[in-house]
């Protein structure tokens, strides 16, 4: 646990602040307003040209300002390829409480990103990326898009969190401990963040890979062969959710923030989104 803490601050001191190169609307989601930032190719004029954006989604106790997202937006605008990161409800400069979060608000918020970044007139094709619970919602987002008949070009998950479920079926999450079946009006993990009941309750019945196979498009998992957070089983569960659609790459060495072979992790996400976006 101290580990994850230390890596969380260090996050927060290596995270790079970037201006957003592109008009700002707001956005709303279930608690409210939703902080984002949009990353573009040096030199892009929204007025003249096109590109395709990839919506970047952080993890349970993140925001869009810690890595990895920061470097993957910069490596995909280096590639031709523009992003928008934001914080879940409740995190970040978003607006809601961390207690009162759930994963379906979080797929809500994404999808209001999604409805949003289906306005913007010069984007092309959209892909879907997230990150250790934000690759649950990432994942179930496009199950849930492509039951719809709009499905994302492509998706990526780095270390998909779907152990939330087991965790909280079993009654422990980090460092704290409850009943799962009466669990308190909230838990405090790692000293810090509040879970709170609904959140607890509501993850225990969540059709994780049910929901995610529906989208049948390719999907590339990153996963580092130290992760201490979610176990690699997460990620062979996804491959065998979505089958041949599916190429799982195990990082040696990488831990669950990525912060030891983050350049590999990010050239493999860029590489994975220029074939998808065929450019």
């Amino acid at each position: 646990m101290r580990l994850f803490v230390r890596l969380l601050l260090i996050t927060l001191t290596l995270a790079l602040v970037e201006p957003c190169h592109a008009k700002k609307d707001p956005v709303s989601g279930p608690e409210g307003r939703i902080a984002y930032t949009i990353t573009l190719p040096k030199g892009f004029n929204t007025a003249t040209d096109h590109c395709s954006m990839v919506i970047l989604m952080h993890g349970i106790f993140s925001s869009k300002g810690f890595i990895p997202m920061p470097q993957i937006a910069q490596g995909l605008a280096r590639a031709g390829i523009g992003s928008i990161r934001f914080d879940f409800d409740g995190h970040g400069k978003s607006d809601g409480r961390k207690q009162d979060m759930t994963i379906e608000k979080e797929i809500a918020d994404a999808r209001a990103v999604w409805g949003y970044v289906q306005t913007l007139p010069y984007v092309s094709q959209v892909g879907l990326l997230g990150h250790s619970q934000g690759g649950v919602v990432a994942s179930m987002v496009a199950g849930r898009l492509a039951t719809s008949g709009t499905p994302p070009a492509g998706l990526v998950l780095l270390a998909p969190g779907s152990v939330i479920k087991d965790a909280c079926q079993g009654g422990k999450f980090f460092n704290a401990r409850f009943d799962p079946g009466d669990p308190p009006r909230y838990i405090r993990c790692l000293g810090f963040y509040k879970l709170g009941r609904d959140y607890l309750l509501s993850t225990q019945h969540l059709d994780i890979y049910g929901t995610a196979s529906a989208y049948q498009g390719p999907v590339l998992l990153l996963h580092g062969d130290h992760d201490n957070i979610v176990p690699l089983r997460c990620s062979h569960q996804y491959q065998q959710a979505y089958g041949t659609n599916a190429t799982l790459v195990i990082v040696p060495g990488e831990n669950h923030i990525i912060t030891r072979h983050r350049r590999q992790v990010v050239a493999e996400v860029v590489t994975f989104f220029k074939t998808v976006f065929a450019l």
